[in-house]
């Protein structure tokens, strides 16, 4: 304990302070977008269709993320941060204190959704910022862990706030909505105090709206993949427990707190191993990761789906295995924005490549939640991890062709071409 109080003292402010930051986002994203599918399904009952079609307003954000930050780029990126933190807070405080018409309940969420996926670029980009430059691996591990264990605390509250009762879908007032709107304005309050005592806006201004360069080929595959792969993991890996399953959201709190608690080692491992192993191993992993997970849940929910496999007892507790491994293999995504950083021409490009990242794998998301939909329906839910499988190749097409240090080779004659004009 003692050890940690003396590295805290030794932090400076802006790292302590986006610490904080990152854990009362991570807070607030657990107590809202963590228990969506669970409200969408006791509030609304939506079927596994409609659970599809509710991903374009909930992921039409990230769409037009690229775009919003674009726009918002004179701002800095902690001043955007706040704007996102606000957004954050309107949307769930309103579905907190009312029950709205379906559609109403969308316009609600797309606002929510919109702060989330804004600040997801920023906060990448201002983390790596603030990072020392030998240690990025190692500190953006740091940071990815704190979000990790406070989506484990978060969790938890879901896990004994339903139990007790506390908290509840069936109730006027949403009460885990606006205990998250909460957190959100916490963290509304440290953005306004690093902006006044961090300097990270004056060199992450930006005249530029978008940034489309051949440079960033790789990871804008990654991004797109990820799109295709984060509907698997989210929706329906989520979906196979709460639809197939038939279970409630203790069940899956319980599952988020296993994961949390992973995640806070796990984490902190992969950023150590991105600065021990380098970029393309971690991709390596990443990519076989991902196509093992998926053909093995294929095989057990067809198995379930036909009886081969029982519904309970074992069969349920691999199921559950697999929902842990998938959300593990997710964390993985950080490999891909120090991948981006370390070969980009300028720090301004950073978030700007981010955010169109952002925007292409949500262009996928949306496709992909509906017609995930469509062949959960049409033909049988395994199906939908078999192709999650077969996209997940491209995974290992890029590990194979990437070459961090020759990409970051020619971006820094670049710089310095430019530099010298």
């Amino acid at each position: 304990m003692t050890k940690i109080l003396t590295k805290i003292r030794q932090m400076r402010p802006g790292v302590l302070l986006f610490f904080v930051l990152v854990a009362a986002v991570a807070l607030g994203n657990g107590l809202s977008d963590g228990v969506y599918s669970n409200y969408f399904k006791e509030v609304y009952q939506v079927t596994a269709f409609q659970r599809g079609l509710i991903e374009f307003p909930r992921e039409l954000p990230g769409l037009l993320c690229a775009v919003v930050i674009g726009a918002l780029g004179f701002l800095g990126d902690l001043k955007t941060a706040f704007v996102a933190q606000v957004l954050s807070i309107i949307g769930v405080t309103v579905l907190g204190l009312v029950t709205p018409a379906f559609s109403v309940m969308l316009i609600f969420l797309f606002i929510n959704s919109m702060g989330m996926h804004m600040f997801m670029p920023l906060q990448d980009a201002i983390g790596m910022s603030l990072a020392e430059p030998n240690q990025v691996g190692k500190r953006m591990g740091q940071f990815f862990s704190t979000r990790a264990a406070f989506n484990l605390i978060a969790a938890l509250l879901v896990f004994f706030g339903f139990r007790i009762g506390f908290f509840s879908f069936s109730t006027s007032v949403k009460w885990i909505f606006l205990v998250s709107a909460a957190a959100f304005a916490f963290a509304s309050v440290i953005t306004l105090i690093m902006i006044k005592k961090v300097d990270v806006s004056k060199k992450t201004i930006r005249k530029n709206k978008l940034v489309i360069h051949k440079h960033y080929k790789y990871f804008y595959i990654l991004t797109i993949l990820h799109g295709v792969q984060k509907q698997v993991a989210y929706v329906y890996g989520t979906w196979v427990i709460v639809d197939l399953l038939l279970k409630k959201a203790d069940t899956l709190a319980l599952l988020s707190i296993t994961v949390g608690f992973i995640s806070i080692f796990f984490l902190n491992m992969i950023g150590q191993w991105m600065d021990k192993y380098g970029i393309k191993t971690m991709m390596y992993i990443d990519a076989l990761t991902f196509i093992g997970v998926y053909i093995v849940y294929g095989l057990v929910v067809w198995g379930i789906n036909s009886d081969i496999l029982p519904s309970s007892g074992w069969a349920v507790w691999i199921v559950y295995l697999l929902y842990v491994s998938d959300r593990l293999s997710m964390q993985f995504g950080m490999v891909k924005s120090i991948y981006l950083r370390s070969i980009a021409f300028s720090e301004k490009d950073v978030v700007s490549t981010l955010s169109m990242g952002i925007s292409l794998d949500h262009m996928v998301s949306i496709v992909a939640a509906i017609a995930g939909g469509l062949v959960w329906t049409m033909w049988g839910s395994q199906w939908v991890f078999f192709l999650a499988a077969l996209f997940s190749l491209g995974n290992l097409y890029v590990a194979i062709k990437v070459q961090p240090e020759k990409e970051k080779a020619y971006a820094e004659t670049i710089r310095l071409t430019q530099s010298s004009e």
